[in-house]
């Protein structure tokens, strides 16, 4: 069991033709990913051969939707083009999008998130990314596939190199799904939507949360976990030492005043039951000791 994917999740790549596609469309079929097709348009009726699997490129969503039966895409298209992207596979009621594409315009992502609202249809993951992993699975994004294997930890992050970390830190328990939802200031797929999805899954036993400095997604998170979750969580927070006032790697990442620190959102976060690390090593030795308990 596993959030949002499965193996039976079919996969369209856009941008498929693109290097990026290309590189990350071979990965993810190496990795066992049932991709049924890619979507540039102008490039419609071809076919590419990737990984030894010849696949189809088609125009527009609707038509891939129409031919393959895909339930999900992933979006490796240039930030001018992403918003066109992703206003597509939203018209054409994809149930999942997980749009890779950093440097996107916030208000291209505020276009595209309000139309997914809408519609009601689509589930966004992203934008800027590494997108999601049930491993032994599908893994749909950029995450390495050999760094962790199934398991019973549920892992949402903002970060994508902290997710990576996490997950190798701790292999040795593996993990039901991984969601790496993005730092850009407006994203689909929040904290709580995942907390919650792991909350319901019966083959999720505990949840790693990591949060970074700015906003208060990690305080709205937890005002949910001590409502809604029963499950153990532990979190980390990055960013104990950013200087005030200067927005730090992610878009949405800048502290104002006392709100939107890393203590701040530490105590929130313990307030509601949260073991929270100081570093990343120590919050998988938390979840490590709740685990062996």
């Amino acid at each position: 069991m596993a959030i949002f994917i499965n193996k039976e999740t079919k996969v369209l790549v856009q941008g498929m033709t693109g290097s990026e596609g290309t590189k990350h469309t071979g990965r993810m079929l190496k990795y066992g990913t049932n991709i049924v097709g890619g979507v540039t348009p102008g490039k419609g009726g071809q076919t590419v051969t990737i990984e030894g699997k010849e696949l189809p490129v088609f125009n527009s969503v609707a038509e891939a939707v129409a031919a393959t039966g895909a339930n999900a895409s992933v979006v490796f298209v240039p930030p001018k083009f992403a918003k066109a992207a992703v206003m597509d596979a939203i018209d054409a009621a994809l149930p999942l999008v997980v749009v890779i594409t950093e440097g996107i315009p916030v208000h291209d992502s505020a276009a595209f998130y309000a139309h997914a609202v809408s519609k009601g249809t689509t589930r966004l993951v992203g934008p800027n990314c590494p997108g999601l992993i049930s491993p032994g699975l599908s893994n749909i994004g950029i995450i390495p596939g050999d760094i962790t294997g199934p398991g019973r930890i549920g892992l949402v992050s903002k970060s994508g190199t902290l997710t990576y970390q996490m997950m190798y830190e701790l292999r040795d328990f593996g993990f039901s799904t991984a969601v790496g939802i993005g730092g850009d200031p407006i994203i689909g797929t929040t904290h709580i939507d995942c907390l919650k999805a792991f909350q319901d899954d019966p083959d999720t036993d505990a949840i790693v949360m990591i949060g970074e400095i700015g906003g208060d997604a990690e305080e709205r998170a937890a005002a949910f976990i001590a409502s809604y979750v029963t499950k153990p969580v532990v979190g980390y927070v990055a960013g104990f030492t950013a200087p005030e006032g200067k927005t730090m790697g992610h878009a949405g990442a800048i502290v104002s005043g006392s709100s939107g620190t890393a203590e701040a959102k530490k105590v929130a976060l313990e307030a509601a039951g949260v073991k929270v690390g100081k570093t990343p090593s120590e919050t998988a030795a938390l979840m490590r000791a709740i685990l062996n308990g």
